[in-house]
């Protein structure tokens, strides 16, 4: 056949014989079919919901206020399409689901995390306080709230809880009430710790007892739920193998750079983070050179008013000087010229027994920053003349190094360590002698702390929280620590790995955290040596060119641990700095001051009556 006819392109409505149809026919039907199919496909595509199929499509949108219903035309391909774009809102939250405490047996333990200070307000939480950043203790009650690890007395303010959106600048409410909870120091603002404690009361895996066997037994409802009225539950029961296996628990659940680093089955009576710790050790991490050295022959000398220029160029810490002030730590001393003062405290005491004081240098495998290997950046002395301090220095180091100060002591004062640290730092920089610590450390002559800088916060770390026996003497340790992997919770970790490598493992989560610091790391030091090494370098180095634009156009460079030195005119010597009022002064001023509030507002009660 060469075409179709009207009477071929007819469908029957009737017919269901195709054998009978005609070839043309057939070819109709089909073409027929295949647009009504892509034209109902076009209509699926473009409606919000599908309609039953008893019930007008978009019946109930297009439907008249009087009843009648009205067909809505179907909406064009490119109307769909945009539809289909939009994205659909996030689901809520599954509704809390919260469990009888009643149920569960609960025991005290001790816990020891770490953290990477850099994106929290610091350890401690104060309810009613906005703070711009998360404090470490609202990230750890979220986690152990979210495991249904502990039962606070009242949580009708923590509404957090289970949210995930982000992180409103309000005040939040944590509340520890009923949980025994103990912590052994805080950290500031961008501090980090690698062996902070907590005390604090967890819910058990230990089975209950039989509620009638309990009640006939023990009338005295007050030990019921504790690990200590229900300790002979099952004499097979194991208090660590069988144990909830808490440091994975909580790992799951806290942000990648908190993680918990072991628990104590069975602290000593009485226990309690903060009082029973009898020594903290601390570490601060610093560069050498401080910051980018300055380049050239003889580099940039200012006066510190003692007439000697700095021995080593600007930038360069003279490492061995800041050893021999170190050591003017270490005993028990009154560090009140150390430590920022708490006047709602009212400390009267400023001793404090320090162990260890010293300055090591990190066995760094890779070294970025490689153009301070570069002749015209390594350290000189400043001075020509000075032949003698050049000559009894240590040798000088050939590229970027890391080193860190080790403090161990008894206790701390309020931001003691940062005091301490940039002390140091001015003796580095030839700034000052290193006896200006035993300067400070005599009250009777230096009653009233001048007022310097303390060291910045980031490279400052809470390396460990000891917790000897005193009945032994031993400065050791004597808690039971249960780490990650250990082999007596194996059993609390078949089939999900043994918590400390492999899949799901702390060494993997922290590997993924460090790489990722380290890969900007490299970056950075790879970028800093392509900028020195661009340019005009005559303006930098050189035979006989000198940075003169240095000299004349900017102050004395200080360094005080933190990424930038800061720039100012000449320096003044701590000692002839402004000093603040006695100690005795402030509290007193500060005690007159709450007095005279309570007054004031027994007053105005007094009025109202």
């Amino acid at each position: 056949m060469s075409g179709n006819t009207a009477e071929d392109q007819q469908v029957p409505t009737n017919e269901t014989d195709y054998s009978t149809w005609t070839t043309s026919r057939l070819v109709a039907r089909i073409t027929e079919l295949e647009r009504q199919l892509h034209s109902r496909t076009a209509e699926y595509a473009t409606s919000p919901a599908k309609q039953p199929e008893d019930a007008p499509k978009d019946a109930a949108k297009s439907a008249p206020s009087d009843g009648k219903v009205t067909k809505k035309e179907p909406s064009s391909p490119a109307v769909g399409a945009e539809k289909k774009k939009q994205v659909k809102p996030p689901k809520p939250p599954k509704p809390r689901r919260e469990i009888d405490p009643s149920r569960y047996n609960t025991r005290f333990i001790a816990l020891k995390f770490a953290y990477l200070g850099q994106r929290y307000n610091g350890l401690e939480h104060a309810n009613g306080n906005a703070t711009p950043l998360p404090t470490i203790e609202e990230e750890m009650y979220k986690a152990l709230r979210k495991t249904r690890l502990i039962f606070p007395t009242d949580t009708s303010g923590d509404e957090f809880v289970e949210s995930y959106a982000p992180r409103e600048t309000k005040p939040y409410h944590i509340n520890w009430d009923g949980c025994e909870y103990s912590k052994a120091g805080r950290t500031d603002r961008g501090v980090s710790a690698f062996g902070q404690v907590i005390g604090i009361r967890v819910r058990s895996a230990r089975p209950k007892r039989n509620e009638v066997e309990q009640s006939d037994e023990n009338a005295d409802t007050t030990m019921q739920n504790t690990d200590e009225a229900n300790a002979s539950a099952d004499d097979g029961w194991d208090d660590v193998k069988d144990e909830l296996p808490y440091v994975s628990m909580l790992n799951k659940v806290l942000p990648e750079d908190i993680r918990v680093l072991a628990w104590c089955p069975r602290p000593p009576e009485g226990f309690d983070a903060r009082f029973s710790c009898g020594e903290r050790h601390y570490k601060y991490f610093f560069t050498q050179p401080a910051f980018s050295p300055t380049p050239g022959a003889s580099g940039f000398v200012s006066r510190d008013g003692s007439g000697k220029p700095p021995k080593l160029r600007e930038g360069w810490l003279d490492i061995e000087a800041m050893r021999k002030a170190a050591k003017f730590f270490e005993g028990t001393h009154d560090f009140r010229n150390f430590c920022k003062l708490d006047v709602t405290k009212q400390i009267e005491s400023f001793y404090r027994d320090i162990f260890r004081a010293d300055i090591e240098l990190l066995d760094a495998r890779t070294n970025p920053l490689g153009y301070v290997t570069q002749p015209e950046f390594q350290a000189k002395p400043a001075s020509d003349a000075d032949e003698s301090a050049e000559s009894s220095a240590a040798p000088l180091p050939t590229a970027a190094q890391v080193y860190v100060f080790h403090l161990e002591g008894s206790a701390f004062l309020w931001h003691q360590v940062r005091h301490m640290v940039n002390v140091l730092f001015l003796v580095g920089q030839g700034l000052e002698e290193p006896s200006i610590v035993q300067d400070l450390l005599d009250v009777t002559k230096n009653p009233r702390k001048p007022t310097y800088e303390m060291a910045s916060d980031a490279p400052l770390v809470l390396w460990d929280c000891i917790y000897p026996d005193k009945q032994s003497g031993s400065r050791a340790d004597s808690l039971d620590w249960v780490y990650a992997g250990d082999v007596r919770q194996i059993k609390s970790h078949l089939g999900k790995g043994g918590g400390k490598f492999g899949l799901g493992g702390i060494v993997e989560e922290l590997w993924s955290v460090w790489r990722q610091r380290k890969m900007e790391e490299i970056l950075a030091g790879a970028l800093l040596d392509l900028a020195v090494s661009q340019g005009d370098k005559k303006l930098t180095i050189g035979d006989g060119v000198e940075p003169i634009w240095e000299r004349r156009n900017r102050g004395k460079k200080i360094f005080v641990g933190s990424n930038e030195a800061r720039t100012g005119g000449y320096y003044v010597p701590v000692m002839q700095k402004r000093k603040t009022e006695l100690v005795e002064v402030q509290n007193a001023r500060w005690l007159a001051a709450k007095q005279r509030k309570i007054e004031n507002g027994a007053k105005a009660t007094k009025m109202e009556h």
